[in-house]
Formats: structure tokens, C-alpha cells, sequence
């Protein structure tokens, strides 16, 4: 059931999944215990492929801002949302993705387990991601930026406020001073 776990907070350790993602025709498998170990890494999540902010403005804005991470000594950024691997890559491909590498959740597992899936059905998408961004050392939330607002019945405005880069590469500023 949707919301049912708590959201990802900070120093929360990243919960098991296993993304299955599309890479050269084939179904390619990987696992959070790949992903985060012994990293520094950004991941954000977001309501779906093809969808207007998550287009216009979140994945574009990342993958613009990847060098910056990269200077902060970000291993890697990562967007992930509850879509099929071949709908990512398709997204990814029409946006012209060049940096940030694209985790499809089709089941949702992940971001079940994240307590950041939501029910979308007042616009016809059953449930999906809800936006956050977190800054995750060693597999350690270090700061999660969700966005206010989390709800099942679209009583919101799909905020877009605290989950963008520059508030996340501005906090990763601050604990390097």
C-alpha cells in the first residue's frame, strides 16, 4: 500500500532493490548493494518519464549540473522513477541525457521501500514516485530533500521547490566547509 512505510529521512540506510533496466536490447539487473557502497552519490526521484516539470526542468537540470557534482566529489547521480526500462531509455534518448544514468523502478519495489511511492490515479498514472532528491555517503542518507505536500489524492501542485540541484549541490557545499 502506498505510503505505508515511512519516508527516507536522514542517516536512514538505503533500503535492498534491484533495478532492471534496458542496456543494448538486453534486461541488465542492479542492485542498490552495487549502487551505494563505499560512494558518494545523488539520486532523485520523480513522478514519471515524459511528464512536464520532470522533463522541462528536473532531469535536464541534473544532467546540466553533473560537472559541478562531479567537482564535489559526487561518484554519481542517478534519476529514478516508477517506469519500465525501455520508457527511460526513450526519455533519456529524447531529452539528449548525457550524465546523470537512468534507474527504472517499473514495479515500484524501490521506491516503496523508499516510502515515497503515491497513488496518481486522479491523473491516470496508479502510483508513482513522489519528487525528493538525497545525498547518500556509504549507502547512509545524509540529507533527504523531499518535497512537501505527499499525498495520494492530488491535493497538491506537483511541487518542485526544495528536490532541484542547487539546493542539493548547496548543502553538499556546506559540509565540505
Amino acid at each position: 500500500m502506498p505510503g505505508s512505510v515511512q519516508k527516507i529521512e536522514r542517516y536512514d540506510r538505503m533500503p535492498n532493490a534491484t533495478f532492471v533496466n534496458r542496456v543494448m536490447g538486453e534486461f541488465q539487473k542492479i542492485t542498490t548493494q552495487e549502487i551505494f557502497p563505499n560512494k558518494k552519490i545523488v539520486l532523485f526521484g520523480l513522478p514519471g518519464a515524459f511528464t512536464p516539470t520532470c522533463s522541462t526542468k528536473q532531469l535536464p537540470a541534473y544532467d546540466e549540473a553533473y560537472d559541478r557534482f562531479k567537482g564535489l566529489g559526487i561518484d554519481e547521480v542517478y534519476c529514478v522513477s516508477v517506469n519500465d526500462g525501455f520508457v527511460m531509455n526513450a526519455w533519456g534518448k529524447d531529452l539528449g541525457i548525457k550524465n546523470v544514468k537512468l534507474l527504472a523502478d517499473g514495479n515500484g519495489d524501490f521506491t516503496q521501500a523508499m516510502g515515497m511511492l503515491v497513488r496518481k490515479r486522479h491523473v491516470g498514472f496508479n502510483t508513482r514516485s513522489w519528487r525528493y532528491a538525497i545525498y547518500v555517503i556509504n549507502g547512509i542518507v545524509d540529507q533527504a530533500f523531499i518535497e512537501e505536500g505527499y499525498n495520494h489524492d492530488g491535493s497538491d501542485n506537483d511541487p518542485y521547490t526544495v528536490s532541484d540541484p542547487e539546493t542539493v549541490i548547496n548543502y553538499i557545499e556546506t559540509t565540505l566547509r
